[in-house]
């Protein structure tokens, strides 16, 4: 094996290495901010079942209880969507950030394969056949990474679109509940 490749060898193995930090960086951050999340939403639940206990503790009699009852879930609805919102977003976020970090590499590595097949069929005897049959190999695997960055883009838009959904039929609920008690 020359020096030459050797050196290429070296590259692509610094370059992958850089990747799979970025990668795994990338994942450390995401768990974090979720661990994060998750610790701000139970002490916030937390705080709301000991501020709901509270008032449920206060009540003088049945019909004061059942009012505060009906008036305690509204809120909690609505901070479950707020979390899940949140949820959503980080998860995107992450998406997006991995799926450049991915097609970075994709990319890079399209390009290097290219070259390498321009370079072998300038220089090889019958490096036309090998070339049209590595291009064509390039070709197939260029169109199945569109294709799944395509179906990637439109999974998220499907769940963003449930998403809304979920949230516009959440906040229905939560003023018909709200505007059907204060009649």
């Amino acid at each position: 094996m020359s020096n030459n490749n050797l050196d290429q060898l070296a590259a692509a193995q610094k370059a992958n290495a850089e990747v799979m930090m970025t990668l795994m960086r990338t994942a450390f951050e995401g768990m974090e901010k979720l661990a994060a999340l998750n610790m701000a939403a139970s002490r916030e639940f937390f705080n709301a079942s000991v501020a709901n206990a509270q008032q449920l503790l206060a009540a003088k009699d049945a019909q004061e209880l059942a009012k505060i009852n009906s008036s305690l879930s509204q809120p909690n609805v609505q901070q479950l969507m707020n979390y899940s919102r949140s949820v959503y977003d980080l998860v995107t976020q992450l998406q997006g950030e991995l799926t450049a970090a991915m097609d970075s590499q994709y990319n890079t590595f399209a390009k290097k394969a290219s070259a390498t097949i321009e370079k072998t069929s300038a220089q090889a005897p019958g490096g036309d056949v090998f070339a049209a049959a590595m291009k064509s190999m390039l070709d197939a695997t260029n169109q199945a990474f569109g294709n799944m960055q395509n179906m990637a883009k439109q999974m998220t838009e499907i769940a963003d679109a449930n998403l809304q959904a979920a949230s516009t039929a959440t906040a229905k609920a939560v003023n018909a509940a709200s505007t059907g008690k204060k009649k």
